[in-house]
């Protein structure tokens, strides 16, 4: 169809003079800002998707710099850091911003790191926003958790048998290895030893000392002005002159607290101060430690210390004799954590929590305590002043002060396993039975990671 001019023109002024058009207008231009938004949306998803493979990287970069930020530099953390997390993130398409590593120790060891990846918008650039920065925060602290272990270690006379002895101060050595490893500074990490038999050696060089009950000792360490009594006892009731001997030639042991046996006192006492950690008190007999000059006085027993090299000492010097208490050496494993005695416990930080643990290795029954037993046959009464049905004993009164119990027997003659030991660990897993002694071993390697595990905090 052909057009006059006049007529184009007429056409022209009316579709410039119409207004019907407005909406489909502002709606064109109202869809730029809509789709803006609605990409924008899948571009931020994205972005949080992104976070989370960045928060895994850097959790991993942290813990592998906590293995070595002691010992960096700062330079070298950084580079460190820098490199570990590269090595850790794989996200195509995104762009590595900052990464920066602080080490210290205040208030407590930590690592901590911070991360950046800038992502790329796809839809958000109508917007004007071409990409987006994601940042995130790992740390790995150490040092707001302190450890303080106590090894209750055997040392009776059946330690001798089946390499025992040797294999008990192989695992000791390597378990005080790790726990110094696990240490950044003094005092993270404190140790005590205690072996037992069926007493425990508070070392001779006190013999001094106040918190101790002579009479026993004196009763049964002495001469007679007639040679035939060597009791008091014997001697006194033939009229004889019984005069003990110095104090200076005790063997450094002590047994079970309460009243003195010699004085006719054959059970425990009524404040059952030989399952608890009571302080002496001056008057009071029950509660002061007896010394006892024990055929078989063990190695003097440590308390808690980083000294590595000392603690290594009382190790290599262990040798095994003499019968079996376990109640002793727990109680004085116990005490080595809350002081008394020889043995002073250093004074909690409240910046700091605490975890306290003892560590009981034996590969016998109890078999003689001040009171009971014979040295050769299993003691009931023995191992009811340890934990008896009802749940009380010596067992259950440290556990109920929030200390965690371990306890390993060593089982190489095939005697019955242990109710009494799977009853006083703190749970069912920190309950090892072992029948070699190479297990010894490999068991105080898995108690040592155990206690010496890092914790992400995010």
């Amino acid at each position: 169809m052909l057009y006059k001019f006049s007529q184009i023109f007429g056409i022209t002024r009316n579709f410039w003079q119409s207004r019907t058009g407005n909406v489909a207008i502002t709606f064109a231009f109202a869809t730029i800002p809509i789709l803006g938004a609605l990409g924008a949306a899948v571009d931020f998803s994205r972005a949080n998707s992104v976070k989370a493979d960045l928060q895994a990287a850097l959790d991993s970069t942290a813990l592998m710099l906590s293995r070595e930020a002691s010992t960096d530099t700062n330079t070298q953390l950084q580079a460190n850091a820098q490199s570990y997390f590269t090595a850790n993130y794989n996200r195509p398409g995104t762009s590595i911003g900052t990464i920066t590593a602080t080490y210290t120790t205040t208030g407590g060891t930590q690592v901590l790191v911070n991360g950046s990846v800038n992502v790329p918008t796809d839809f958000a650039q109508v917007l004007g926003v071409y990409s987006i920065t994601v940042t995130a925060t790992s740390t790995v602290k150490w040092g707001m958790s302190r450890l303080r272990v106590a090894l209750v270690l055997d040392n009776t006379g059946s330690m001798a048998q089946s390499g025992k002895i040797g294999a008990l101060q192989t695992a000791t050595t390597n378990l005080l290895s790790q726990l110094s490893s696990a240490a950044t500074t003094n005092g993270d990490v404190y140790v005590s030893i205690v072996p037992f038999v069926n007493a425990v050696n508070l070392d001779p060089a006190n013999y001094n000392a106040t918190w101790i009950d002579w009479t026993d000792w004196n009763a049964s360490n002495g001469t007679c002005s007639n040679w035939r009594y060597t009791t008091q006892s014997s001697c006194t009731s033939n009229h004889k002159t019984w005069t003990p001997a110095n104090h200076n030639s005790w063997s450094g042991c002590v047994t079970d607290r309460g009243l003195p046996y010699s004085t006719g006192n054959t059970t425990p006492s009524a404040g059952n101060y030989d399952q608890t950690v009571t302080q002496p008190i001056a008057g009071n007999t029950a509660t002061l430690f007896p010394a006892f000059q024990a055929p078989s006085c063990p190695q003097a027993a440590m308390g808690l210390s980083y000294d590595w090299s000392s603690m290594q000492s009382v190790v290599n010097n262990m040798q095994p004799g003499g019968s079996t208490d376990q109640p002793i050496g727990l109680v004085w494993g116990w005490q080595t954590l809350v002081g008394g005695g020889p043995f002073t416990a250093p004074e909690m930080d409240p910046n700091y929590t605490y975890t306290q643990v003892i560590v009981l290795l034996t590969d016998g029954l109890n078999t003689q305590d001040r009171w009971y037993g014979d040295g050769y046959s299993t003691s009931t009464q023995v191992d009811s002043r340890m934990y008896d049905s009802s749940g009380n004993g010596t067992c259950a009164n440290i556990k109920a002060t929030g200390i965690i119990i371990y306890t390993v027997q060593v089982n190489t003659d095939g005697s019955p396993t242990s109710t009494l030991l799977q009853n006083c660990a703190s749970s069912s897993d920190k309950f090892f039975l072992l029948t070699s002694s190479d297990q010894i071993i490999t068991t105080f390697n898995t108690i040592g990671t155990n206690l010496t595990k890092l914790y992400v905090a995010k």
